[in-house]
């Protein structure tokens, strides 16, 4: 069965992961680092994609995104393909730097975004790159430093001030600009474009109102203070407060279930079809998780639902089909043994909606014969009707 496809469209909070090949490290020096920063920045800036928060880990990466007009997968195609050839080159190497494609999981803005922040931002000190909160205060290599102002922001590009309209936290200059004419020339064209077309908000004022990376921080400031001195202030205390919290599996996208830590008892007074409501790409409650697939083209209704477990999927079709179970994991190449390995992935990932991977590890199988075997599977059920129903 192909893979889900991602959940995408303007505006949407995604939090975005990938991982070294086999855990190997993606960045190996500080030059690697700055390396991915440089291009990230750009081409956030060029697809007018926010960053809320990053953190850069020796083997993965974390970032939480929200989307503008270029789609999530052109973002991280760029960034990634792009990042991965400089790296090669850079480090004489070959072949793939990054582990499968990237995750992203879709979330629900007034309940994560401030989470997400602060979760993504204690990486590294989980990681044990920096010993406490205050090396992490200065540590370079993620987001928390820049928003309280130790460091310069690396995701905003080197511009001239004058292109950009005052904002509440930065006051216009006192002096008077040179104008844009005169910095033309150090001006990336895709940028300086923007700044000659009219703002539809403001036709008099052809200006951005701000490098969209210094607006972002500023946005997040705004959530905890009307002033930036006390906005810091509270951002850092509520980053404190999340140390103890650890490793957050609730963070990691599923719904409902997994909105509530994996523990179904806060949810027994929602009804049953909007405890059913989650999906691995969203993290989020039931109404969200509905207009996150509705925005995506998706309805909910027709989205698979895993209502039974693996282990009971094969148990009931090697019970139909009179075999052990420990046949299906044995090397074994009999016709009926092959057979219900087909049937058993043609059921559990087009009428369960469980992915390749999840049936090749229940299996010992790799993902490539599970996608195969799902199609032998649809093909070998025609013969065992009363097969046609267990899932549903």
């Amino acid at each position: 069965m192909p893979r889900q496809a991602r959940l995408d469209s303007p505006g949407l909070l995604q939090h975005v992961m990938a991982r070294g090949i086999e855990r190997r490290k993606i960045f190996l020096d500080d030059k690697d680092r700055e390396s991915f920063l440089e291009r990230f920045a750009n081409i956030l800036e060029e697809t007018q994609t926010q960053c809320h928060a990053w953190a850069l880990i020796p083997n993965h990466f974390h970032l939480l995104l929200r989307t503008g007009p270029t789609p999530l997968s052109k973002v991280m195609r760029r960034l990634m393909t792009g990042y991965a050839v400089t790296f090669n080159k850079r480090h004489k190497r070959s072949g793939h730097l990054f582990q499968n494609r990237y995750k992203s999981v879709v979330c629900e803005e007034d309940a994560y975004l401030l989470e997400l922040i602060r979760y993504i931002h204690l990486n590294p000190l989980r990681a044990g790159l920096v010993k406490d909160l205050q090396e992490l205060d200065k540590y370079p290599w993620s987001g928390h430093s820049v928003i309280l102002g130790r460091r310069k922001n690396p995701l905003l590009l080197d511009l001239p001030k004058e292109l950009f309209a005052p904002s509440p936290m930065h006051p216009a200059p006192s002096t008077p600009s040179e104008g844009l004419l005169a910095a033309e020339n150090q001006v990336p064209d895709f940028l300086l474009q923007q700044q000659k077309t009219p703002n539809p908000c403001n036709p008099c004022n052809p200006c951005q109102e701000m490098p969209l990376a210094e607006k972002t921080i500023e946005d997040i400031l705004l959530h905890f203070a009307e002033t930036k001195r006390v906005a810091t202030k509270r951002y850092r205390e509520f980053v404190e407060k999340g140390i103890k919290q650890g490793t957050r599996e609730d963070l990691q996208g599923g719904g409902l279930v997994r909105s509530a830590g994996g523990d179904t008892a806060g949810l027994l007074g929602r009804k049953a079809e909007e405890r059913e409501k989650g999906d691995a790409r969203i993290l989020g409650s039931g109404d969200f998780v509905n207009e996150a697939l509705r925005q995506a083209g998706e309805d909910w209704e027709k989205v698979k639902k895993k209502k039974m477990p693996l282990e009971q999927l094969i148990k009931a079709v090697t019970f139909h089909l009179d075999l052990k179970e420990a046949s299906l994991i044995s090397a074994s190449r009999k016709r009926q043994v092959s057979e219900a390995r087909g049937i058993i992935c043609h059921l559990a990932v087009n009428d369960l909606g469980y992915s390749t991977s999840e049936v090749s590890r229940a299996l010992s199988i790799n993902r490539e014969n599970a996608g195969r075997c799902s199609v032998r599977g649809k093909k070998a059920i025609d013969k065992y009707s009363d097969l046609r129903d267990i899932a549903k």
